[in-house]
């Protein structure tokens, strides 16, 4: 069984940056395009940012140019470097595949941004 572990979350202040870290294990890490999604309260979650076996990234155009994401095969992990953080980033960040989703999801972290 697939187990994702999010870590990293917390309370910052708007312009703050946090870096989000999801440790995978039970699968073949590194041949999966990896994603970070978030949930906002009382929204559906969203694709924030993906990034393929290959290194190559995309993103929503909500975080672009704020957002990094990055991946270290050899650690089974997937980071999300988040920058100038606004209040509209609050959620519980997850990650999971982009094209293949593992069940069950993660915990999330939760990220607060609150002056």
């Amino acid at each position: 069984q697939v187990q994702l572990v999010e870590s990293g979350g917390g309370l910052v202040q708007p312009g703050g940056s946090l870096r989000l870290s999801c440790v995978a294990s039970g699968t073949i890490f590194s041949v999966y395009t990896m994603a970070w999604y978030r949930q906002a309260p009382g929204k559906q979650r969203e694709l924030v940012a993906h990034i393929t076996s290959g290194g190559s990234t995309n993103y929503a155009d909500s975080v672009k140019g704020r957002f990094t994401i990055s991946r270290d095969n050899a650690k089974n992990t997937v980071y999300l470097q988040m920058n100038s953080l606004k209040f509209e980033d609050t959620a519980v960040y997850y990650c999971n595949g982009r094209t293949t989703i593992f069940y069950p999801w993660g915990q999330g972290t939760q990220v607060t941004v609150s002056s």
